[in-house]
């Protein structure tokens, strides 16, 4: 029993320890502002030119319906 509770302890250690080195190291990886707002810009550009092709497919969809439909 003793070999139990001092295996689960070490092992809790070791977690713990791991777990507390990955969140000191990814927090003095932190990203500056100017890649935050790269990022965001980034992602701007993506949605406005998602969108556009949105409307572009939807455009040419409509006007062979209205084509399709023309006797």
């Amino acid at each position: 029993m003793t070999t139990v509770l001092v295996t689960l302890a070490v092992v809790a250690v070791v977690v713990a320890t791991a777990l507390g080195y990955v969140s000191w190291r990814d927090r003095r990886r932190s990203t500056p502002d100017e890649d935050r707002t790269a990022a965001r810009s980034a992602r701007v550009r993506q949605l406005r030119y998602e969108g556009d092709r949105h409307a572009a497919q939807g455009d040419a969809v409509q006007r062979a319906q209205r084509e399709h439909n023309t006797f």
